[in-house]
């Protein structure tokens, strides 16, 4: 599967993907964001790949590439918590390089992905948990009509603190 747009395009893992993955995965600067505390082995995420032609029914779960036009893996973007019963899922969504960022491909992506989930996957809705403090990421996920719906506070700790997140839906 491949989602093409202006500056990116969407495509399936692939097995060459597995040193890039396991830089982006292990890099700690990520790992508020993506609720990770620990490393993740090069073991881990040849598994993870080896196992990801498996069908969003059946994985609950759909991980895509973010290539920019010279085919360079830029980031990722993800659907997890799939629910085929309640037509929802989560979106989480990674511009890896920081020279990389506000350039438009994280934008690009989230509308190939919601355009993915609503007509593809007939989803009925899609949502987000973003920390008060990702103002970039909040009004990214506003642009393209999420809408905050809830917040849970102190629910992320980042050292000694504890950040509030937000929760933003999308209603087909």
């Amino acid at each position: 599967m491949k989602l093409q747009g202006e500056k990116i395009s969407l495509r399936a893992i692939e097995p060459q993907d597995i040193d890039i993955l396991y830089q982006w995965e292990n890099d700690t600067e990520n790992w508020n964001v993506s609720n990770t505390q620990t490393p993740f082995s090069r073991f881990v995420l040849e598994q993870y790949i080896a196992s990801a032609h498996e069908d969003i029914y059946t994985a609950k779960q759909l991980r895509l590439i973010i290539c920019d036009n010279d085919n360079k893996a830029i980031g990722s973007i993800d659907l997890f918590d799939f629910d085929p019963n309640n037509l929802r899922a989560g979106i989480g969504i990674l511009i890896a390089d920081k020279s990389d960022r506000k350039k438009g491909y994280a934008s690009e992506a989230l509308s190939l992905l919601i355009n993915y989930c609503f007509l593809s996957l007939n989803l009925h809705q899609i949502y987000c948990n973003i920390t008060t403090d990702n103002e970039t990421s909040i009004l990214l996920f506003q642009k393209h009509g999420f809408q905050i719906t809830g917040i849970k506070k102190q629910w992320i700790r980042d050292g000694v603190k504890f950040k509030d997140e937000l929760i933003l839906q999308l209603l087909r």
